[in-house]
C-alpha cells in the first residue's frame, strides 16, 4: 500500500512549518509590482503562496525576477509561478551548497569544490570550473552590481576571487583578512561589498581599489546574514547564530542598537526590503518574521510573524466541535493553536512560567520561571469566554497549570494539592488531567497515585478520590464521562477504578492483564481505550465495566490513541513507526501504514475529515484526509501477515488525491464484494430479486384487470423512429434478420410451435440433473414472462408431462440446497395454481409433490422455532428495559 493505494488516509498538508535553516529569499514581481519573500521548508518553498514538493529537504535557495531555485542533494530546480518545477539541473556529483542567479545563468557551487554555470532555458552547462580545496574552498558567493559578467568569490581560507564568468578569467585575488569568508553582500553604493567573517568580524570593502572602509566586530560568534536598508537610512544589519541582531550606523561607524532573541536559533537569512524600513529575517526556530523600524533609537519592532513550534511537539489535540484548530504543546515550552483552514489564524497560548512579570523583565535567556514543557493536557469550549478552559500538567512539575483560549495566555489558578503549597516535592508530579465537558472541574492524577478535583472558575480544591490515595501505582490516565456521573481511573499497578463524580465514592473496580500506559474515553459512546505497557489495547465498555475488545498488533510502545467521532474507529500509534486503524464493531484491523518518525501524538477532527500527527523531532503537524468521506475505500480485515508499506509525510502544499475511477485495472482490495448465492450450507438464503418480481405472481390476473386500458390505445398520427427491441426486463434490440421474419403479414405456426429456452434447458436437465441454468433465466424474466413459461409447461400449452416434473424437481433442488427460498415458494405456488387439475390426476407427478411437501414442512418447522426464538428475546427486552 502506498499513499495512493487503498488506505484509509492520504497524505494531505503539514501545519506550522514556516522556516528552516536555509536563508530565506526576496524577490521583486514587476507585473505585480509586490515583493515576495520565499522560504524553504522542508521539500516545499513557501513565496507566501506555496511550491510543490520535491522530493528531498531543500538546502539551497535563491530567485531571480521570474523563478525561484531550490536544490537538494546534488539537483538544482527552477520553480515557475511559485508552484511548478519547469526546470532540473543535473550534473553535480556532491551536495549543493550555494547558488547564484546571473542574467541568462545561474551558478551552483557543492561541496567537492565545483562551480557550474547553468543555462537556465537550455539547462545545459555554460561552464564548469573546479577549485583546488588546500587552497581556496568556496564558501561565499556574490555577483556585484554593474559588473557585468563577473562574480566574486569567498572562501574559507579568508582570501577573495574576482571571477569573469564569460572569458573564464580570474581578474584579481583579495588577499583577505585570514578568516574564513561567511557570507558576502552588496551595499548600496557601487564596488563596495559587506565581507562576514567567521571571527564576528564585519568588513566593508572597495573591490575597486581593494581598501577597507570600516570594520566592525560583533561579540556573538560567526556572521551569519548581512542586509543594508536603502530606504535613506545608512544602515548595516549582521545576524549572529545565537539569534541577536546587531545593527550598525554607517556614518558614525558604531553600533547603532542592538535586536536581543530575534530568533531562538542562529539567524538563517535577513533582508532589507528595498525603499522600505522593514527587516525580513527567518531562522531554524521555525519563525519568519518582518520587523518595522519606526521607533526611536533606531530599534524595530515586529510588524508580521509566522511562528510554529521550535521544539518537536509533544500532546496535540482537537479544540473545538468545528475541527478547525488544533492545539499543541512543543518541547519548547509553548502552548500554540494552529488553524486547519489558514495560518492567519494560528495564535501562540506562549510559554508556561511560573511568574510572567519576572519572566518578562528577565529575558527569554536568562528566565529561570519557565515551566518544562507540557506532557499531558485537556480542553473544553464550553464557558471558556467566562474562565480559563484548558488545564495542562508539566513534566516532572506538580503543579497543574490553566490556560485562556480567549485570550491566549496562561490562565489565573496554578493547581496543586494543598500539603504542597508551601514546598515543592522533587519526586511528585501530575501525571494526568481531564476537564468535564461542562467545563466547569479538572481532574488531576499525580504520581503518588492520589487524583484531585478542582473548579476551573475559582482554582478551588473540590475533593479527592479515595480516602487518601486513588491508587496503589501512579496514575496513568484519568477521565470523566459525559454527563459528570462518572470518574475513571487508571493506576500503574494494573487496576481500572470507576468512582462517583459528586460523592467521590468507589463505585467498581477491575483488574487488567498488564499495567496501562494511557486511558482514552470516547464520552458519547462511553468506550474507553485503554494501551498497555506490552503493547497491547483493550476496550471497555463503562456501561457494563466489561473489555469488549482487545487489540495486539504493535510492536513498540503505544504513544497515543484517538477516536473516530462516531467511535467506529479507535487509531493508535507507536514506537514501532506504525499508525494503525482498529474497526470496533468487527474488533479487526482495518488499515495501517508505515511513517518515517514515529508518531507521538495522534488526535483526530471532530468532524471526522481529518487525522492530525506529530512525529519524533519533527517541527510539524501533518493532516490526513479521511479517504472514506470522498471515494470508495475496502474496510475489510488486513491478513495477519500484512506488511505495511513506507508513507511519506504530506508536504505544505495541500496533496490531490488520484482519482481511483480513473484506473484502468482497480486496486486487488478494492474490487467489489460479491456475495455468494448460498452463504452456508446449513442457513436458508434468500434470493437478491426486487419483491415485486415474486411477490405479486399470484395476483397477476387480478393486476391485468386493473390495468386493462377503458379504451385502445390510439396511434400518433407521426410516430417518432425507435430501433425495435425485445421484450423482456433486460432491454435487447431485435436483429436485422429477426426484424425481418416478424414483419411478415402471414402468421408462421412453426414460430408458435417454438420451444423457450427455459423449456430446452428443463428437458436437459432431466438427464443431467442440472437445474442451475434454467432456475438463471427464470430469474431474469419478469412476473407476466415467468408465468406463460409455467403455463408452457403444461401439455395444452405445448409442454410435457416429463418436463412438469422436471421443473417440480427444481424446485426440490432449490429447497434441498436452502438458496433462493421465497422463489422456490413463489413459484412452486404459481405452478400450482396453473395446474392443479393435471397434478392430481399424474400419479408420477403426485409422488412428487408429496415430497416436496414433507421437505417444505420440516425446513419452515425449523425458521419457525429460529423466529419464535428472536421474539422472545426481542419481547423479553423491550419489558425489561421499561
Amino acid at each position: 500500500m502506498s499513499r495512493e493505494g487503498a488506505g484509509l488516509f492520504a497524505g494531505f498538508r503539514v501545519l506550522g512549518r514556516f522556516s528552516g535553516h536555509v536563508p530565506h529569499v526576496l524577490r521583486y514581481h514587476g507585473r505585480h509590482r509586490e515583493f515576495y519573500v520565499a522560504t524553504a521548508v522542508g521539500r516545499s518553498v513557501h513565496t507566501y503562496n506555496v511550491s510543490n514538493a520535491l522530493p528531498q529537504d531543500i538546502t539551497c535557495l535563491a530567485a531571480d525576477r521570474m523563478l525561484i531555485f531550490a536544490s537538494y542533494d546534488n539537483i538544482l530546480h527552477a520553480f515557475a509561478r511559485n508552484k511548478e518545477v519547469v526546470h532540473t539541473y543535473e550534473g553535480h556529483k556532491a551536495r549543493i551548497h550555494l547558488v547564484q542567479p546571473f542574467g541568462d545563468h545561474v551558478i551552483s557551487v557543492d561541496v567537492d569544490n565545483v562551480l557550474i554555470v547553468w543555462n537556465i532555458q537550455s539547462e545545459e552547462e555554460y561552464l564548469q570550473m573546479d577549485f583546488d580545496k588546500a587552497t581556496f574552498v568556496v564558501s561565499a558567493l556574490l555577483h556585484p552590481s554593474t559588473y557585468l559578467n563577473k562574480i566574486l568569490l569567498g572562501s574559507q581560507q579568508g582570501s577573495l576571487q574576482l571571477w569573469n564568468i564569460r572569458s573564464n578569467k580570474l581578474l584579481y585575488s583579495f588577499p583577505g583578512w585570514g578568516f574564513a569568508v561567511t557570507t558576502l553582500a552588496q551595499a548600496p553604493a557601487v564596488d563596495v561589498v559587506a565581507v562576514g567573517l567567521v571571527c564576528g568580524h564585519i568588513i566593508v570593502h572597495n573591490i575597486k581599489f581593494d581598501e577597507t572602509l570600516m570594520k566592525f566586530q560583533q561579540d556573538w560568534g560567526p556572521i551569519t546574514a548581512i542586509s543594508f536598508r536603502t530606504d535613506g537610512h545608512p544602515v548595516m544589519a549582521a545576524g549572529s547564530p545565537v539569534g541577536h541582531i546587531a545593527l550598525w550606523d554607517l556614518e558614525d561607524k558604531k553600533l547603532m542598537c542592538q535586536m536581543q532573541d530575534a530568533h531562538t536559533t542562529a539567524i538563517a537569512g535577513m533582508s532589507f526590503v528595498p525603499g522600505e524600513p522593514l527587516l525580513i529575517t527567518n531562522g531554524a526556530d521555525n519563525a519568519l518574521q518582518v520587523w518595522i523600524f519606526d521607533g526611536p533609537g533606531g530599534t524595530g519592532r515586529v510588524l508580521r510573524s509566522r511562528k510554529g513550534h521550535s521544539a518537536p511537539p509533544t500532546k496535540i489535540r482537537y479544540h473545538g466541535q468545528n475541527g478547525e484548530q488544533i492545539l499543541s504543546a512543543g518541547h519548547d515550552g509553548t502552548l500554540q493553536s494552529f488553524s486547519t483552514v489558514h495560518d492567519r489564524f494560528n495564535k501562540s497560548l506562549g510559554r508556561g512560567s511560573i511568574n510572567k512579570k519576572k519572566s518578562k523583565k528577565k529575558g527569554l535567556k536568562l528566565d529561570t520561571m519557565v515551566l518544562p514543557p507540557i506532557t499531558a493536557f485537556a480542553s473544553e469550549v464550553a464557558h471558556q469566554s467566562d474562565w480559563d478552559g484548558i488545564i495542562a500538567c508539566h513534566q516532572g512539575y506538580i503543579t497543574c497549570t490553566t490556560w485562556n483560549y480567549q485570550k491566549t495566555s496562561m490562565g489565573a489558578h496554578k493547581l496543586r494539592p494543598e500539603e504542597f503549597s508551601k514546598y515543592k516535592p522533587i519526586d511528585i508530579y501530575a501525571t494526568a488531567v481531564d476537564i468535564t465537558s461542562c467545563g466547569n472541574f479538572a481532574v488531576i492524577g499525580m504520581s503518588t497515585g492520589q487524583v484531585d478535583l478542582y473548579n476551573m472558575q475559582s482554582g478551588i480544591h473540590r475533593g479527592r478520590y479515595g480516602k487518601e490515595k486513588a491508587h496503589e501505582g501512579a496514575i496513568r490516565g484519568v477521565a470523566v464521562d459525559g454527563l459528570n456521573q462518572l470518574v475513571i481511573t487508571a493506576g500503574s499497578e494494573g487496576l481500572i477504578k470507576f468512582w462517583k463524580f459528586k460523592t467521590k465514592e468507589l463505585v467498581y473496580s477491575t483488574e487488567l492483564s498488564s499495567s496501562p500506559s494511557a486511558i482514552l474515553l470516547h464520552r458519547d459512546s462511553g468506550i474507553l481505550g485503554v494501551a498497555f505497557d506490552d503493547f497491547s489495547i483493550s476496550v471497555l465498555d463503562i456501561e457494563t465495566r466489561k473489555i469488549v475488545r482487545t487489540f495486539s498488533g504493535h510492536h513498540g510502545r503505544i504513544n497515543d490513541m484517538t477516536f473516530s467521532p462516531d467511535g467506529r474507529w479507535l487509531i493508535s500509534s507507536s514506537m514501532d513507526c506504525t499508525i494503525k486503524t482498529w474497526d470496533l464493531p468487527s474488533g479487526c484491523l482495518i488499515d495501517c501504514f508505515l511513517v518515517d518518525s514515529a508518531a507521538v501524538s495522534l488526535t483526530m477532527s471532530p468532524t471526522g475529515d481529518f487525522l492530525a500527527s506529530a512525529h519524533v523531532d519533527d517541527l510539524g503537524i501533518y493532516l490526513w484526509s479521511n479517504r472514506s468521506l470522498y471515494s470508495l475505500v475496502s474496510l475489510r480485515p488486513l491478513p495477519a501477515d500484512y506488511e505495511p508499506s513506507l508513507v511519506t509525510l504530506p508536504s505544505t502544499c495541500p496533496e490531490q488525491d488520484e482519482d481511483m475511477s480513473g484506473e484502468e485495472e482497480p486496486c486487488d482490495e478494492m474490487i467489489e464484494y460479491v456475495s455468494p448465492e448460498q452463504l452456508e450450507e446449513q442457513l436458508v438464503t434468500l434470493s437478491s430479486l426486487p419483491e415485486s418480481r415474486w411477490k405479486n405472481l399470484l395476483s397477476l390476473d387480478v393486476i391485468k384487470k386493473k390495468n386493462k386500458p377503458r379504451e385502445p390505445p390510439k396511434v400518433p398520427k407521426a410516430a417518432p423512429f425507435f430501433i425495435p427491441t425485445v421484450p423482456g426486463l433486460i432491454p435487447r434490440y431485435i436483429p436485422p434478420e429477426e426484424e425481418k421474419d416478424t414483419q411478415s403479414k402471414v402468421v408462421n405456426l412453426g414460430v408458435l410451435a417454438q420451444k423457450s429456452d427455459f423449456y430446452i434447458h428443463l428437458e436437459e436437465a432431466l438427464s443431467t440433473n442440472e437445474y442451475k441454468i434454467p432456475l438463471d433465466l427464470l430469474k431474469r424474466l419478469g412476473p407476466s414472462n415467468t408465468e406463460i413459461e409455467l403455463w408452457g409447461l403444461a401439455p395444452e400449452g405445448g409442454g410435457s408431462m416429463e418436463v412438469m416434473l422436471s421443473f417440480l424437481r427444481m424446485i426440490g433442488m432449490m429447497l434441498n440446497k436452502k438458496y433462493n427460498f421465497e422463489l422456490a415458494q413463489a413459484y412452486l405456488a404459481l405452478f400450482l395454481k396453473l395446474h392443479l387439475k393435471i397434478l392430481s390426476s399424474e400419479p408420477n407427478l403426485l409422488e412428487e409433490l408429496s415430497k416436496l411437501s414433507a421437505q417444505l414442512e420440516e425446513t419452515w418447522i425449523h425458521l419457525q422455532t429460529l423466529f419464535n426464538q428472536s421474539l422472545c428475546v426481542l419481547t423479553y427486552m423491550k419489558s425489561a428495559l421499561l
